[in-house]
């Protein structure tokens, strides 16, 4: 059974206040589905930045992760995590470990690395009784709505992204670099332009430059790609972030973000830039079975507050390198264009 179809087929309704959507009756082979419209479906992520498909009745991760290995092209080993991952399958991922009453910011996936998912993918296979939506953004419109003056300064200098990796915040550093062999991280860093300080106490410190306005690699367009307010010290709850400074001090926290030049960002610019993203969210609660696809650098997405119970599988596909304007960029090997 053939279940090919042109793009034009693909009824995906835009909206203005939530993610564009495309219902579909469920096929008898979900992954067959997927084969069979991943051109199509993979255009109209790039038209729209993220689409919700709803209707597939997706139940499990493996079925989940069939449906995913049809339509990515190449999918990634996450690796420089910032929180912990439950993996469940080949290259298939839990949502971010991260507490159910507090939101997750807006941000790109990896805007730290060097090389990045290009791709998102994500399957609800059980929905929260309330919240837990996979909101997103525009990259395109966030920077558009962002003061001139900021952005060219980010533009001009980069974002600077400092990390302190111990056993009781965030992601270990096996869990990181999957491995805690010290010649093995020391390499990775090298080669992924990472500078690196092991502490007296054993512990690693990491600092990356890296760009926050980059070109798409399909569009060209310009793109606001970062994390800069997700994983800045302001963004914490207040009671979280004046622990994790009694504890570890200004230049010892998990994680923080400077200007690219290493002045501190301060909270206002901080609650600007999640301000901004907040006017742009688009938001669609999750019903179980829903398959979404974001497109990573030009789309942000967060996670919001939940109660109950949920389960929503990740994968992360199509490794890019992205490059700021004026400079080449492309997909990394095996990546897709």
């Amino acid at each position: 059974m053939s279940f090919s179809s042109p793009a034009s087929l693909l009824e995906v309704e835009p909206r203005p206040d939530r993610p564009a959507i495309l219902r579909v009756e469920a096929p008898v082979d979900a992954a067959g589905w997927a084969a069979g419209n991943r051109e199509a479906l993979r255009a109209q992520v790039t038209e729209h930045g993220a689409v919700l498909v709803r209707g597939l009745g997706l139940r499990d991760a493996d079925q989940a992760g069939a449906v995913f290995s049809r339509l990515a092209g190449t999918l990634m080993t996450e690796r420089e995590a910032f929180a912990p991952r439950d993996l469940h399958g080949p290259k298939l991922y839990s949502s971010t470990a991260w507490p159910a009453n507090q939101p997750m910011c807006m941000h790109h996936e990896l805007s730290y690395a060097l090389e990045v998912p290009g791709l998102m993918l994500f399957a609800c296979l059980t929905a929260p009784a309330e919240g837990g939506a996979t909101a997103v953004a525009d990259g395109e419109e966030v920077l558009r709505a962002l003061p001139r003056e900021l952005t060219e300064r980010f533009e001009r200098e980069g974002w600077l992204l400092t990390r302190s990796y111990n056993d009781e915040i965030g992601a270990s550093l096996e869990e990181s670099f999957g491995t805690d062999d010290r010649e093995t991280v020391e390499n990775y860093c090298r080669a992924h332009s990472i500078d690196f300080a092991w502490q007296p106490d054993g512990s690693l410190r990491t600092r990356q430059r890296r760009a926050a306005v980059v070109n798409h690699p399909v569009t060209g367009r310009r793109c606001w790609f970062n994390q800069i307010a997700f994983l800045n010290q302001w963004t914490l709850a207040p009671e979280v972030r004046e622990y994790l400074v009694d504890e570890y001090g200004e230049d010892g926290l998990p994680f923080n973000t400077r200007y690219g030049d290493g002045t501190p960002i301060g909270e206002d610019v901080v609650e600007l830039l999640n301000a901004t993203y907040d006017r742009h969210t688009r938001r669609e609660p999750w019903q179980k079975g829903d398959l979404m696809l974001v497109d990573n650098i030009r789309t942000a997405h967060s996670r919001e507050a939940f109660t109950g119970e949920r389960q929503v599988v990740v994968a992360l596909a199509d490794p890019q390198r992205p490059a700021a304007p004026g400079t080449a960029a492309g997909p990394s090997k095996g990546g897709r264009r």
